[in-house]
């Protein structure tokens, strides 16, 4: 649905470029050249605020499609809308320049000093430059989550910067009642989009519900729960599986996000979350002091008992990817020998919530299995001295074809187990992950 509506978008752009003279000025090259720039420029714009759009956690869409997908989308478009914005400004710097008879780079110069909103318009492209950039592979590696985060809040920027350019000089947004229609109501729905779900909904949900520190509690080596105590969270439209960007009122530092899964399933009055010490981010979270005061964002997330189709379940995790189908194992129904789990660690001393989940398997009948020593072969998401991957699973898990699974962990070894799951002729809509790449 929301690519078919991407696509209706773009289609209703180039209409309008066609309506306003954009083939006829094809003919000649001058008026060809501004023309395809004009064009590449608008479907660039559109794209832009489709981008905008799939990632301003407007709630309906973010429980169809789930915040991965909608990532993943929201990379492409962004690339695809960063490279028209190129062509756009080469293709209509070269065209004026060949209408004018004057050089490139003086009609350059005279583009951005002379022409209403451009500077602010070269300010804006340098912003989203910036966001292309460091959201290059390499790149990403070498940043913390939290500063690519922030550094990519400066899209927000870019976008608004080049609002004033495009309606002062941009002949295709005024040129008939139509366009000035379309393009104030596009601007106006993204622009309400993020004000009402990034800025007013987590504004509104942390005055509501007040949370504060309440204690940490130390799990494994370098692992940590944090236990956070609030007002009226029953209200709260959280599930287990579920994740927030989490800001603690710290010190330095607390405006940056940090993006947890719930560990344990809501309650009335408690929430928590269980964090590995990998980074400067996660590290000061494990050092955070009773009654420190949080700010969230969310609930986000489909890896929910909401996606589950079969009567039995089967979770496969891997070190901290435990975290939230713990807290599923907890909320989900399920009648003894109706739920395994398959725990994937290095060692024993690596396992999480070893005693909350052997509780669950003498209360609950849960079955459990530890797979546990060294990574095994190449490619593989099981330890060393198991055999075919698809085998092995059929193996541990008998009736695996008939079962819902639920995998969380590094994303490599989910897609190793995804694949053993398809070999083991589990159907793909009752395999249910979540990508917390970016």
């Amino acid at each position: 649905m929301i690519a078919s509506a991407g696509v209706v978008s773009v289609l209703i752009v180039v209409a309008l470029w066609v309506r306003g003279g954009g083939v006829q000025d094809l003919r000649g090259w001058a008026a060809g050249l501004t023309s395809l720039g004009r064009l590449t420029g608008l479907v660039a714009a559109d794209l832009l605020l489709i981008q905008v759009l799939l990632m301003a956690r407007v709630p309906w869409i973010e429980r169809t499609y789930g915040q991965d997908r909608l990532a993943r989308w929201h990379r492409v478009v962004g690339f695809v809308s960063f490279n028209l914005m190129l062509a756009h400004i080469i293709l209509i710097t070269f065209g004026y320049a060949a209408t004018g008879g004057v050089s490139v780079t003086g009609q350059a110069w005279s583009l951005v000093t002379t022409y209403p909103g451009m500077l602010l318009a070269v300010a804006g492209a340098s912003a989203l430059t910036m966001v292309v950039l460091t959201s290059l592979r390499a790149a990403r590696r070498r940043l913390r989550y939290e500063a690519w985060h922030l550094l990519h809040l400066y899209a927000y920027l870019g976008v608004g910067l080049a609002l004033p350019h495009q309606l002062w000089t941009g002949a295709d947004f005024t040129s008939s009642r139509a366009a000035t229609l379309y393009w104030w109501t596009a601007y106006a729905a993204c622009a309400g989009a993020v004000v009402t779900f990034r800025l007013g909904l987590p504004a509104w949900r942390t005055l509501r519900h007040r949370l504060t520190i309440a204690a940490i509690v130390p799990e494994a080596p370098g692992v940590h729960s944090i236990y956070m105590r609030g007002r009226h969270l029953d209200r709260l439209p959280a599930h287990a599986g579920q994740f927030f960007q989490w800001r603690f009122l710290s010190g330095p530092g607390w405006s940056r996000g940090h993006p947890y899964s719930l560990s344990a399933m809501p309650r009335e009055d408690t929430l928590r979350i269980t964090v590995r010490s990998r980074g400067e981010g996660s590290e000061q979270v494990s050092e955070l002091r009773p009654g420190t005061r949080v700010l969230i964002e969310g609930p986000y997330g489909r890896l929910t008992a909401a996606q589950r189709r079969a009567p039995r379940v089967t979770m496969i995790a891997s070190g901290i990817g435990i975290t939230p189908l713990r807290a599923l194992l907890e909320e989900l129904p399920y009648a003894p020998g109706e739920a395994t789990l398959l725990y994937r660690a290095r060692s024993a001393e690596d396992l999480v919530f070893r005693q909350e989940l052997e509780r669950l398997a003498a209360v609950r009948g849960l079955r459990v299995e530890y797979l546990l020593g060294p990574r095994g072969q190449e490619g593989s998401w099981l330890p060393a001295g198991f055999g075919d991957d698809a085998k092995a699973l059929r193996e541990l898990v008998p009736d695996i074809e008939q079962r819902d699974v639920f995998v969380c962990g590094p994303d490599d070894w989910m897609q190793s187990v995804v694949r053993a799951a398809r070999h083991a002729r589990v159907p793909a809509e009752r395999i249910h992950l979540e990508r917390f790449t970016w």
